[in-house]
Formats: structure tokens, sequence, C-alpha cells
């Protein structure tokens, strides 16, 4: 994810990083090469055109992928932000369950148990991470978790709901030995119930994309529309085709590909979700109520950065 402050509004237009364009230039010259075809072919070869103000399908197939394009983006962007918010809820479950496993005991927990149970839960949001992202989390979790956790964990498939049941186990053993009373088990356990939402909440995004053939007849609609394009605009504008197509282009394929890529929230592009970021947050919110350091300074915000 990019990370940058407000902007001048011209700096705004010359931002290169976290947008889509670097990955647009080599089919927006394409679409330009056709534009030099098109008007070559009018004013050269043949008198070929097709004449965007009297020809009914361009406005009418224009028309109708701006509006495919904008359920597309806002199917996509809901995803993303639904990620955002179970995210959140993740913060706010691990926030709570610290301060109850702090304050609800009858009696002092001692405190390598605390730390037992904080540390679990300070992996959770990390092995979530790696599980969506498919990559490997053992380092992550080799810090926080006791070796035989650790390899519990591990052997496991699904290692971020294996961490929730042994948080249910700690909070088990502790209302036996009469250190947590009935209602505050279940105080606890509501949350525990919560981060599990949350859980298969991200399980369901990431394991359920948009339909296919819903994407790829945008896709193909798109680009055949800004292939043929040119051949619309070179009888009414001429030598300025290629401009007009470019950009027309680049409107079109540019809302595509910001749809494919917060499609997919938790991936590593540019405009995904900072998962890395966020799993620290919430380590670092948890430790802040244990009265612990913090894990890293802040970043300055007067610079443009890339959280992952």
């Amino acid at each position: 994810m990019i990370i940058r402050p407000h902007t001048h509004w011209f700096r705004m237009l010359l931002a290169w990083r976290g947008s889509v364009l670097p990955q647009l230039l080599p089919r927006l010259a394409l679409i330009f090469c056709i534009a030099i075809v098109a008007l070559a072919a009018h004013d050269h070869l043949l008198p070929i055109s097709l004449n965007l103000n009297t020809t009914a399908p361009f406005s009418l197939i224009g028309i109708a992928l701006a509006v495919f394009l904008g359920f597309r983006n806002n199917a996509s962007y809901d995803r993303w932000w639904e990620a955002r918010k179970l995210w959140g809820q993740l913060l706010n479950g691990s926030r709570s369950l610290t301060r109850q496993v702090l304050t609800l005991p009858i009696r002092q927990i001692p405190k390598e148990d605390l730390m037992e149970f904080v540390g679990a839960l300070n992996a959770v949001p990390h092995a979530l991470r790696h599980q969506l992202r498919c990559s490997d989390p053992r380092e992550d979790l080799a810090e926080r978790l006791p070796p035989a956790l650790f390899e519990r964990v591990m052997t496991s498939r699904y290692k971020a709901a294996t961490l929730m049941l042994f948080l249910g186990e700690w909070v088990n053993r502790q209302a036996r030995a009469g250190a947590i009373d009935p209602m505050a088990v279940l105080a606890i356990d509501r949350n525990l119930n919560g981060i599990s939402e949350v859980i298969g909440g991200c399980e369901r995004i990431v394991s359920t994309p948009l339909p296919f053939a819903y994407s790829v007849m945008i896709h193909r609609t798109v680009y055949f529309f800004c292939a043929s394009l040119p051949f619309g605009l070179v009888n009414s504008i001429g030598i300025f085709t290629p401009v007009f197509s470019v950009f027309v282009a680049y409107t079109f394929m540019a809302h595509e590909a910001i749809a494919a890529q917060i499609e997919e929230p938790f991936g590593i592009d540019d405009n995904d979700l900072a998962l890395h970021m966020m799993s620290t947050v919430i380590e670092d919110a948890t430790r802040d109520l244990l009265g612990e350091p913090s894990l890293q300074p802040p970043k300055p915000h007067d610079l443009d950065y890339v959280l992952n």
C-alpha cells in the first residue's frame, strides 16, 4: 500500500508510484500504434473511417462499458473495504482480550502465563497474514511462540485457527484453576469468537474471487473498444487521433487494472492492504497495554513510503 500525504494538484498529476500507469504503458503504446495505422490508412491508403458522431455502436458500447466498469470497481472496492474492516475488528478484539485477561481474573495470573497468552494472541495476525498470502510464517511465529506451541502450530494447515484453539484452551485452564470466573470466561469467549469470525471472513474473501466470466467479458470489451476507437475518431479529429485514443484507452484500462488489483486485497500490490504494518500495529497495541516498549519508531509523515 502506498502511503503519501495530501499533495498539490500538480504533483498529483505527475504521481507515478502507486498508480497503474507503469503496467499500462505497453498497452497504451499498442493503442498509439493502432491509431497511427488508422491515421495512415485514412490519409494515404484507403478512405477507411468510422465516424464516431454517426456510428451508434461506439456510443452504445462506450456507455455500456462505463456502466459495467463502474459495477466492477464497486464490487472490487467492497471486497477491499470489507477486508480492511475485518482487520480493524482484529485490532479491536486483540485489545479487548488483552484488557480482559489483565483485569477480569479474580486472582493474579502468573506473569509467564499472561505473556504466553498475549504472545499467542500477537501471533494470530502474523499467521493469518501468511495464510492469506501463501507465504512461510516460520520466522514470525518462532519469535512469538514457545517451542512446543510453535511445533504444534507449524504442523497444522490453518495456523491462525490453531492459535485460536490454544487461546481457548488457555482460558479453560485458568478457569479450572479458579483464576477466572464463569462470567468472565463468557466475556472472553465472545471476543475469541469475534476473532474467529474475522479469520473466517478473510478466508471467504480470498477463496471467493469475482466470477471469471464477468471479468473476462469486461476485459475483452475494453480492449476491443480501445483498439477500434481510433478508426472511429480519425475522420473527425484527424492528426489528434493517437492522443485522444491513448487518453480514452488509459481511462478504461486504468479502471479495469485498479479493479483487478484491489479485487484481491491481501496481495502485495501497491494498492493492496498493508497487512504487515497492520499486524505490527496490532502487536504493538497489546504490548502497550502490558507496558512493553514500542516495537518500532513511527515513520515520518512527510515522506512517501510503501507498506506491505
